[in-house]
């Protein structure tokens, strides 16, 4: 497979270029006034590929951007192995909120907009742990993609039901989902509304999804020789169903922007 299979379609960068909110956030950052762009939308979307095309859009057009992944932001293994042992097994595998350096991401959004460097950091997946930081830089403009930008949390109703195998038989008392709602309610969140613009790539269904992820993990493999095999990424995608169906059915941070994708990642317009 070719990495180019993995990347969004050229008309895709053109159908986010031309939104309407755009402009407003383009002049802004233009002038000064650091804004923050955030991308979402369930694996293997497109995303963290988009976020480098607009970000090299934009310094075309004149504006500094930088692209974060919400994933930089990941605990080191270490520290989820802790929270696996302390509050739910489950949360030894990363992704979900509850596995990010949410109070730094809090931090960095801060000093991002109040126009100072910041020291985004890096995680490697293919090792499952942190990396170096970036060298502190400041931008105009922060492109932050991330899979659950702009969720909303769960009622205890909905909570209940468990959404797959996972839930039924790895989560019986509830514990491990009501954790990760409580950190989305009172941590994650609280962010959104820092967002100047949140643009959801949304697939077509969840089926959809799952063979997105499975490409991104074939690519690598190959790449890195390094990976999850095809029954981890099964069980691991099974962290993101609820929270991503949910999305998918429109339960999103009010005032999101929604882009539907084909199964091809070209846009719907």
């Amino acid at each position: 497979m070719s990495h180019s299979s993995l990347m969004p379609a050229a008309d895709l960068l053109s159908a986010v270029w031309q939104q309407h909110w755009l402009g407003s956030l383009c002049s802004k950052a233009a002038a000064g006034q650091p804004q923050i762009l955030a991308l979402s939308g369930a694996q293997g979307a497109g995303k963290s590929t988009l976020a480098a095309r607009l970000a090299g859009a934009f310094q075309q057009a004149g504006i500094s951007a930088v692209e974060v992944s919400l994933d930089d932001y990941y605990f080191s293994k270490s520290q989820r192995q802790q929270l696996a042992a302390t509050v739910h097994p489950l949360l030894r595998w990363r992704g979900v909120p509850g596995t990010h350096h949410i109070e730094r991401l809090a931090a960095d959004l801060s000093a991002h907009l109040a126009g100072r460097p910041v020291a985004w950091p890096q995680f490697d997946k293919a090792t499952d742990d942190c990396r170096a930081d970036r060298p502190a830089t400041s931008h105009s403009l922060l492109i932050l993609e991330g899979w659950c930008l702009g969720a909303l949390p769960q009622s205890d109703e909905a909570l209940a039901i468990p959404v797959n195998r996972l839930e039924q038989q790895q989560d019986l008392d509830g514990r491990f989902r009501h954790y990760v709602n409580q950190q989305l309610t009172h941590w994650y969140q609280p962010l959104w509304p820092r967002f100047d613009a949140l643009l959801f790539l949304a697939a077509p269904d969840w089926p959809t999804v799952l063979g997105w992820r499975q490409q991104q993990e074939t690519a690598l493999w190959q790449a890195r020789g390094l990976g999850m095999s095809t029954t981890e990424l099964q069980f691991f995608m099974q962290l993101f169903e609820r929270y991503s169906r949910a999305m998918l059915a429109g339960q999103l941070q009010s005032g999101s922007c929604r882009l539907s994708l084909r199964a091809d990642r070209t846009p719907l317009l």
